[in-house]
């Protein structure tokens, strides 16, 4: 691989889950890269598509859900198809997650320092208990636990939620993988801790050359971590590009609709702006461009299946209308 590829490529990625009431198209087409040290900001409303897509990524999609078609090219090697067995491997090594519940990566019954140290040893039996308990101590101490030593004996029961998913995280920083997908982890926590974790997660990608994939609903989160981000809708990525570039000047209409439904947009006394209807079922998804239900710009041709396009440099598209005014008011 050469040194200028991306950590991961995943290229028309397809996961749809086969119900009794139809198929839900959860992610319907979604193309995207991510550098090696690069975070990736993947956004929308829930029900989107956002987590199902971190979910496929790592192979954790049961029926009755499954990948149908595409690509997930991690550093060159198509995890697609790949054994139960080869991504074990991966999982927890080169690649990590971090879930909202962190309940879904602690086990009840065991003490926080074994579940550390199995972790660690899992994929690398050379490391001795006492320098695995080590990282253990010194991961807990950069998620901002206090006491580390002693938080190690403790049992998931005696935290708190914030604590418990300042855990989780801690577990997914300690083998430093090339890949972390964070599902929306800092949901739980005061925004100090919140803060700290963010500035941890930064410093981890540009130090070690971490890739990142942080799955999310709250733009302000986003807006100052990542480097790029991605919109996605109805299980599609309908606008991406440079983190500046987008939410300085969105041209796809459900991105300006999301922006100016931040209050900060709005001038004192107003009503809150709010984008009109609700997001379509999976099950259910209209004809054509999926948007086209809430969109003020829609037209006949919305009911044909927008391509992706590119109509200012870096900013690839899902839109037959796109707002190229840059004079234009956000939320208009």
């Amino acid at each position: 691989m050469s040194a200028d590829a991306p950590t991961l490529d995943v290229r028309g990625l397809k996961t749809h889950f086969f119900t009794k009431a139809g198929v839900a198209r959860a992610v319907d087409g979604v193309d995207f890269t991510v550098g090696k040290g690069e975070v990736v900001g993947l956004v929308g409303e829930s029900g989107s598509g956002k987590s199902v897509t971190g979910f496929s990524i790592i192979g954790l999609v049961d029926p009755p859900g499954r990948v149908v078609s595409g690509e997930v090219l991690f550093n060159g090697q198509n995890l697609i198809g790949l054994s139960p067995e080869k991504m074990r491997k991966l999982r927890g090594n080169r690649i990590a997650m971090i879930f909202q519940d962190p309940m879904m990566t602690l086990n009840p019954v065991l003490r926080v320092d074994t579940q550390m140290v199995e972790t660690i040893r899992a994929h690398d039996k050379s490391v001795s208990k006492a320098d695995a308990l080590a990282r253990a101590r010194d991961a807990l101490g950069q998620v901002g636990i206090p006491a580390p030593d002693e938080r190690l004996k403790s049992y998931p029961h005696q935290f708190s939620g914030g604590m418990r998913q300042r855990v989780a995280i801690a577990i997914a920083l300690l083998n430093k993988p090339d890949l972390i997908i964070a599902d929306e982890p800092t949901t739980a926590l005061d925004v100090t801790i919140q803060g700290q974790i963010l500035y941890e997660a930064q410093k981890l990608c540009r130090e070690t050359g971490t890739s990142m994939i942080w799955i999310t609903h709250d733009l302000a989160v986003v807006a100052g971590l990542a480097d790029k981000i991605c919109v996605m809708y109805g299980g599609r990525i309908v606008e991406q590009g440079a983190i500046d570039d987008v939410l300085d000047h969105p041209v796809h209409p459900y991105t300006r609709g999301l922006l100016g439904s931040v209050p900060g947009h709005n001038t004192r006394g107003q009503r809150l702006y709010q984008i009109p209807g609700m997001a379509p079922s999976l099950l259910n998804l209209p004809e054509g461009c999926a948007f086209q239900a809430r969109c003020p710009k829609a037209d006949e041709v919305c009911k044909k299946e927008p391509e992706i396009t590119e109509p200012i440099k870096g900013r690839e598209i899902r839109c037959f209308h796109p707002h190229l005014d840059q004079d234009e008011e956000i939320g208009a």
